[in-house]
């Protein structure tokens, strides 16, 4: 087969299986135009029947121009498809964003949706508090779609094709096979998180009739904070986030479901399947209660110097929360965003930071380096220590148990610490880039890692008046971070390699 020919036949691949994304994007609409529809949203209704339409020409166009095409995924077509899909989703789907007239510019749009998909938070919305019920069901279940992973939607409604199929849902950042078939995996992700899903929405719906808020508007209110905490997302429907609810009961649900939803799936499915222990046994929960409680540790130290927060109730609603709120990549706030530049001290901004970069766990609806990568890291350095003071004849056998108990290898260290100094290069990446563009190094540094970790905390620096260029850069982190490098590398590499002709 000539050369040609195979990059054309890798052409027509990966078109079809993003195709097959977009279309899913599409139909996902018929969510909002519903919502819309109940509540007699006539004109976000039309905006939805544009883009449901746009969706489906796009995707189906795809799917039927590119049906030739090979079924079977090689590694690169997988990573290349799952990270392109995500680029031609964001074009889509921020259409009914734009018609809304909510957003300033069709990149403010692209910008909202791909923090939404990528479950990070961090908005240019415009008049939140009086946007339409559809438009907000649309942020809402783009953000709760986008952690379970579009692509992993696909392969569980769509694809039916299982040739290749692991190839594009390690695409997305994923690697963790619940279930011997990869289809069944991602069927398997759907069912926990819908089954979270119903109990969650009931839980917060609850929450919210305590405070006297009107049925409908505690169901839809409860539903779209479950969506955003479970996947870790931060979006909320009131400008004040969840300052707006003034409850404790509202923010304790919450708490609880964002550091469930946190926790990789696998962890989730094993508990499920009768294996509890898991949770005191597991790397990733290990390091994340370890992490958090150090971190937590500098917040209360520095918010006690400050005078802030003096009360245990107070220390735990703004110090606490925040601090768990950026650990999980969550970025639910329950402060004002000026406040943190503010009113904070710099330690406990720092605190915020590092676990803003840490992130939650790995093959999660979290971002960040992830607490498996932290753990290996951390049990390498024990190693290391262990061989220098022990006699030079010893044998050493470090392991760590993720599901299983597993040798720790060097291939293990340093695909760790490939991915933690990607993510640390891009958070510098990020904060340089906003001081070119004028801003303080302290709250570019806070919003870089916010957008690095797929976060969503903010210090005001993100918003409509911000340069269209740190704009489109931000969605270049948010997008890299959420499928973890490789897939854009690999897309990158990809259309070289289509340019230069081999």
């Amino acid at each position: 087969m000539t050369g040609g020919r195979k990059r054309f036949e890798a052409l027509l691949t990966v078109g079809y299986y993003s195709g097959r994304v977009v279309t899913g994007i599409g139909l996902l609409m018929l969510v909002p135009l519903a919502v819309a529809l109940l509540y007699g949203e006539w004109n976000v209704a039309v905006d939805f029947l544009i883009g449901f339409a746009a969706a489906l020409i796009v995707g189906y166009g795809l799917v039927h121009l590119c049906y030739a095409a090979p079924r079977r995924l090689t590694w690169l077509q997988g990573m290349v498809a799952a990270s392109l899909s995500w680029l031609v989703a964001m074009v889509v789907a921020a259409l009914p964003y734009w018609l809304s007239g909510h957003w300033s510019s069709y990149l403010d749009a692209m910008f909202d949706v791909m923090s939404g998909f990528t479950t990070t938070g961090l908005v240019l919305v415009q008049d939140l508090d009086h946007l339409a019920n559809g438009v907000n069901m649309w942020r809402h279940l783009l953000t709760y779609v986008g952690g379970q992973g579009m692509v992993v939607l696909a392969l569980t409604f769509l694809i039916r094709e299982a040739s290749g199929a692991y190839a594009i849902y390690v695409g997305e950042g994923k690697d963790e096979r619940l279930l011997p078939n990869v289809r069944h995996t991602a069927q398997a992700i759907w069912f926990v998180s819908i089954a979270y899903l119903v109990v969650g929405t009931l839980l917060q719906a609850g929450a919210g009739l305590a405070i006297g808020m009107p049925a409908d508007r505690s169901f839809f209110h409860g539903l779209w904070v479950f969506m955003a905490a479970w996947s870790t997302g931060g979006f909320a429907p009131q400008s004040s986030n969840l300052y707006y609810y003034h409850s404790l009961l509202y923010e304790l649900v919450g708490v609880l479901v964002f550091i469930c939803g946190s926790f990789n799936f696998a962890l989730h499915w094993a508990v499920w399947t009768g294996n509890r222990k898991e949770i005191r046994r597991n790397i990733e929960v290990v390091s994340f209660f370890v992490t958090s409680t150090l971190l937590f540790t500098l917040v209360a130290a520095g918010m006690a110097k400050a005078g802030l927060y003096h009360t245990p109730l107070l220390m735990l609603r703004k110090g606490w929360y925040h601090l768990i709120s950026a650990h999980t990549t969550t970025g639910f706030m329950t402060v004002f965003s000026r406040q943190f530049l503010e009113d904070w001290p710099p330690l406990p901004l720092t605190a915020l930071i590092v676990a803003m970069l840490i992130g939650g766990s790995a093959s999660s609806t979290a971002g960040g380096y992830k607490g498996l990568r932290v753990g290996i890291i951390a049990k390498a350095v024990a190693e290391e220590v262990r061989r220098i003071v022990a006699p030079s004849s010893a044998v050493i056998v470090t392991k760590y148990h993720h599901i299983r108990d597993i040798v720790l290898e060097d291939r293990h260290v340093r695909s760790a610490a490939l991915i933690v100094i990607l993510y640390t290069l891009t958070w510098l990446f990020g904060t340089l880039m906003a001081v070119q563009f004028g801003y303080p190094f302290g709250e570019a540094a806070f919003e870089a890692a916010s957008a690095t970790g797929n976060v969503g905390l903010s210090a005001g620096l993100v918003s409509p008046s911000m340069p269209d260029l740190l704009k489109a850069v931000y969605i270049g982190i948010m997008w890299a971070g959420r499928l973890e490098f490789m897939s854009v590398f690999a897309l990158l590499g990809f259309l070289v390699w289509e340019v230069r002709g081999r």
